[in-house]
C-alpha cells in the first residue's frame, strides 16, 4: 500500500510539472501569439506580452510577429502608358493585425510574402500601365529646372509624379490585404530608372539640351560684352576727346605767356635782345665738324673773322 502512495504520489509530480510545463507560455513584445485546439482557432489572438496558460496536451500555441516587416519586389521592366518601358524596384511594409485571420489564411511568413507578391506586383503593373513615364520618373521634390529638362526628355508636363502613384498603389493594394490578417503600411519606389535603350536616347537629349543652354549662355554673354567694350570705348574717347581739348588749352595759354615775356624782352632792349639771341644760336649751328658757307657781310662771318684775328 506503501509502494502504491509513493508512485502515485511521483506521477501527481511529474503531472504537475509537466502541466506546468506545458500548460503556460510566455508571450514577448514582439509576438502575438494564436492558440489551437486540434487543429481549431481557439478565442481571440493573444496580443499582450508575459505570462498566459493554455491546457496541456490538448493546445496548441502559434506563434506570429508583431513587428513592421519588410517586402522586397523583384526589379521589373514595365510599359508605361505612353509605350515606354520603365526599370521599377519596389518595396513596402505590412504587418500582422489579425493572427486569426493570419493564421487561416496565410500561416507562414514565405507565403505571405508570395501572397504580397502577388498583389503588389499587379497592382505596381496596373498603375504604371495607366501612367506616362514623365508620371513615374519625377519626384515632388524636384527643382523647376530638372522638371523642365524632363519635360523636354520625355514629352508633356508632370501632373502627380511618383508620389503621388505610390499612394495611389498603397491605396490599392491595402483594401486586399485584411481578408489575410495583414495591414499594408507603405509602398515605395526603391528605384526607376530608363532601360538601357531608352537610357541612352534620354542621355543623348540631356547632351543637347545642355549644348543648346550653354550657347544660349555663351550667346547671351558675347552680347553683354560687346555692350560693355562699346561703352568701355566710347567713354575713352570722351575722356581722350577732354584730356586733349584740355592739353590744347594749356599749350595755348603757355604759348601765348611765351610769346609775352619774349615780347617783353624785346621791347626792353631791342639790340640786346638780338645780340643774345645771336649768342644763343652759335652752339646750335657751330659743331665740331661743322663747315659753314658764309657771306662776306654777314654779322656771324664779321664775328668770326674777328675771333680768328684774335
Amino acid at each position: 500500500m506503501k509502494q502504491i502512495v509513493q508512485f502515485l504520489l511521483i506521477g501527481l509530480i511529474l503531472l504537475t510539472v509537466t502541466v506546468i510545463y506545458d500548460g503556460f507560455f510566455t508571450l514577448r513584445e514582439d509576438q502575438q501569439a494564436m492558440i489551437t485546439q486540434f487543429g481549431a482557432p481557439v478565442g481571440r489572438p493573444k496580443t499582450d506580452a508575459g505570462l498566459h496558460f493554455k491546457l496541456p496536451f490538448v493546445q496548441h500555441v502559434n506563434f506570429f510577429d508583431k513587428r513592421t516587416q519588410i517586402w522586397d519586389g523583384d526589379p521589373n521592366q514595365i510599359p508605361t502608358n505612353d509605350k515606354t518601358y520603365v526599370y521599377l524596384d519596389v518595396t513596402a511594409r505590412w504587418r500582422i493585425t489579425d493572427a486569426l485571420k493570419y493564421m487561416q489564411a496565410v500561416k507562414t511568413e514565405t507565403r505571405a510574402q508570395s501572397m504580397l507578391d502577388d498583389i503588389l506586383d499587379g497592382t505596381v503593373r496596373d498603375m504604371v500601365n495607366k501612367n506616362n513615364l514623365i508620371e513615374i520618373i519625377r519626384s515632388s521634390d524636384w527643382s523647376t529646372d530638372t522638371m523642365s529638362l524632363t519635360t523636354t526628355h520625355t514629352g508633356g508636363a508632370p501632373q502627380r509624379g511618383r508620389d503621388a502613384i505610390a499612394e495611389q498603389i498603397l491605396e490599392a493594394a491595402a483594401k486586399a490585404t485584411p481578408q489575410y490578417g495583414i495591414e499594408l503600411l507603405d509602398v515605395m519606389f526603391k528605384r526607376v530608372n530608363y532601360i538601357e535603350s531608352v537610357r541612352l536616347k534620354v542621355y543623348d537629349r540631356m547632351i543637347s539640351e545642355r549644348k543648346r543652354i550653354a550657347a544660349e549662355k555663351r550667346s547671351t554673354g558675347e552680347g553683354k560684352k560687346a555692350e560693355i567694350l562699346g561703352k568701355v570705348e566710347r567713354e575713352l574717347k570722351v575722356i581722350l576727346t577732354e584730356a586733349n581739348r584740355e592739353a590744347l588749352g594749356i599749350k595755348g595759354e603757355a604759348d601765348a605767356t611765351a610769346t609775352k615775356i619774349y615780347g617783353d624782352a624785346y621791347s626792353q632792349d631791342a639790340d640786346f635782345y638780338s645780340f643774345y639771341k645771336t649768342l644763343e644760336s652759335y652752339p646750335k649751328v657751330i659743331g665740331a665738324n661743322t663747315s659753314l658757307v658764309l657771306s662776306s657781310d654777314s654779322d656771324l662771318f664779321q664775328y668770326l673773322k674777328k675771333v680768328d684775328g684774335k
